[in-house]
């Protein structure tokens, strides 16, 4: 999937933030592991990363802002169209990424959005 730089930026700037590190530069997925701003759509990078529709576009999900974030493309690939739970393979282990499978769940919040945004 294209996406603009506007919605690359919005989406980016939902990912955490880590203290003393560049935020422009690095940010932390939802399930932990460390992404890179200049390495969107590397999946041959250990930074790269990709858009992730949270509601999956295969059961009713859409582009609307609400319902993307920024994951580690291994995290992204590993999700899949699961929803509200799925299996992360990447975290973090200080400023190192580490193949990891975790069982993950979207958070309360964002899936009371989710449920408003698509009546699901």
């Amino acid at each position: 999937m294209s996406f603009s730089e506007d919605i690359k930026r919005q989406v980016w700037d939902k990912a955490r933030t880590e203290p003393g590190l560049d935020e422009n530069m690095f940010r932390k997925d939802a399930c932990g592991a460390w992404i890179m701003w200049e390495k969107y759509g590397n999946r041959e990078n250990v930074f790269g990363w990709e858009i992730d529709h949270v509601f999956p576009v295969r059961l009713g999900g859409d582009d609307n802002i609400e319902n993307l974030r920024a994951l580690h493309c291994l995290n992204n690939a590993s999700k899949g169209d699961d929803y509200p739970s799925y299996m992360a393979a990447v975290t973090a282990e200080g400023y190192d990424n580490i193949r990891k499978k975790r069982e993950m769940t979207v958070n309360a919040d964002l899936k009371e959005k989710l449920k408003h945004l698509y009546n699901k």
